[in-house]
């Protein structure tokens, strides 16, 4: 039976996506304030350190070397190599490369890394068109860093509790609105790059458990989007209605019901509450859901010192999401396991002072030590935690327990580096030379920095990949 008008109506409606298109195609660098300027220069430069760092990494290795083999166009840099791919190819390598260690920023409420997903596409159109001015490149940033939190936010704690990687599903749109605004888009166009890139979403937390194809979902949400930016500007059409649509809409598909997301936050405050200013960074080289507890044991070892064999047991207090994300028993499979696993992160503050890249190395991943200890770390799920919602989502009560009877407890709403109490620069340069050391030699690495610093006075932003290139 043919479908009438009255069947139909209704059908496209998109407040929402035709919302979020007209910001993003409208965002002017004038409008954006002073403070978030200056904030997102620095999580950008975070996360280009994390990508140097991360370019000479067994799996980015296997990237890199696989799609040059298959991949004949040499059209944008893979950041710390010396290796050009195309711009779909290189984004997926360069996003692979931010998210490769767990060292990236994260949108706590949102549940996103921000940078890994925007930064390459955007940067690979800045690389293939020149002439992009650093003004303009910083507006482009802006557009992807507030778009994706919100639909993060949107989907709420059940998204991720239901299995889905929001980093890889979520980022499309992050990704998609950054690649528009850098290609000027207009508001029409940009829905259907949202809608290219929205159907392109997938990501299974099932990858935690030990497999490298964690490390490349940020990649391929950043890849996704830029297509459909590229797509879009050439006419190609995408789902109008891609976040509002009752049947295989974004939200309606990956949320169990109707009720599980709530729309009017993927507008809500657009252009008035900036959640570029909710994104916070690590400093320690796990998943950011084991930072608060890291903190609470470093803070009650500034109180009293105790090492691994003074304790008896550690009992972590925390969200379903804590819980289901981190809380597992320990097996050794690898890496990215050991990074995403509390009980091991804990065992390896405890036995070394620090969680950052070098106590992270394959010969680690089974050290019985570290095992022995991460059987002492108990994580339970505390209801009240969970009731906050989900811009509580990492916050845990420890209890420590030593072995001479001594108990110790505190509680951590948000971890070192976090959007309330942010890093200053000085530990975000740190950070960042730190990890671009590994990479590129120190006179670059501090031109980097300088460019990022100073980004508003750069006039091409194609002068940023040709730093990157080793």
């Amino acid at each position: 039976m043919a479908q009438t008008t009255s069947d139909t109506e209704g059908m496209h409606d998109n407040p929402y996506t035709r919302g979020i298109a007209a910001f993003v195609s409208g965002l002017a660098y004038d409008a954006i304030p002073a403070q978030v300027r200056e904030r997102i220069k620095l999580l950008m430069l975070d996360s280009i350190g994390c990508a140097l760092f991360g370019s000479d990494l067994p799996w980015t290795r296997i990237l890199q070397r696989t799609l040059s083999r298959y991949d004949s166009s040499r059209g944008c840099t893979v950041w710390g190599t010396g290796l050009r791919l195309s711009a779909p190819h290189a984004a997926l390598v360069n996003g692979t490369q931010v998210q490769g260690f767990e060292l990236d920023d994260v949108h706590r409420q949102g549940v996103l890394h921000v940078g890994a997903v925007v930064l390459p596409a955007l940067l690979a159109i800045a690389e293939e068109r020149p002439g992009m001015t650093g003004r303009e490149f910083l507006a482009a940033a802006v557009a992807g860093y507030e778009i994706g939190p919100r639909v993060g936010i949107c989907m709420g704690q059940e998204h991720i509790a239901q299995g889905w990687h929001s980093g890889a599903t979520v980022g499309v749109f992050s990704a998609a609105a950054g690649a528009a605004r850098a290609l000027r888009l207009d508001e029409e166009k940009t829905v259907h790059a949202l809608g290219i890139a929205g159907t392109q979403s997938s990501g299974l937390m099932a990858a935690q458990y030990g497999s490298m194809v964690k490390r490349m979902h940020a990649g391929r949400a950043s890849q996704s989007g830029l297509y459909g930016a590229l797509l879009a500007e050439e006419g190609f059409t995408g789902i109008v209605n891609v976040l509002e649509c009752e049947y295989g809409g974004f939200c309606s598909t990956f949320s169990r019901s109707q009720d599980r997301f709530d729309l009017s936050q993927l507008t809500a405050g657009l252009g008035e509450t900036w959640q570029t200013m909710g994104i916070a960074l690590k400093f320690y080289s796990c998943v950011g859901s084991n930072h608060t507890t890291l903190d609470a044991i470093r803070l009650m070892q500034h109180e009293r010192a105790f090492g691994a064999n003074d304790v008896r047991q550690i009992t972590v207090n925390g969200s379903q999401v804590t819980m289901d994300h981190v809380g597992w028993k320990y097996v050794p499979q690898g890496l990215t396991s050991a990074q995403l696993n509390l009980p091991y992160c804990v065992a390896t503050w405890l036995l070394d002072g620090d969680c950052f890249v070098d106590q992270f190395t394959q010969d680690k991943v089974a050290d019985p030590e570290r095992m022995r200890i991460a059987d002492k770390v108990v994580v339970k799920h505390d209801a009240d935690i969970t009731a906050r919602g989900s811009k509580f989502r990492h916050m845990v009560r420890v209890e420590v327990e030593l072995m001479d009877g001594t108990r110790m407890e505190r509680t951590v709403e948000a971890g070192r580096g976090n959007e309330r109490d942010f890093a200053s620069q000085a530990d975000v340069v740190d950070k960042f030379e730190k990890l671009a050391r590994r990479a590129l030699p120190q006179d670059r690495v501090e031109q980097v920095r300088d460019w990022f610093l100073n980004l508003e006075s750069q006039p091409d932003a194609t002068a940023l990949a040709r730093l990157l290139a080793a």
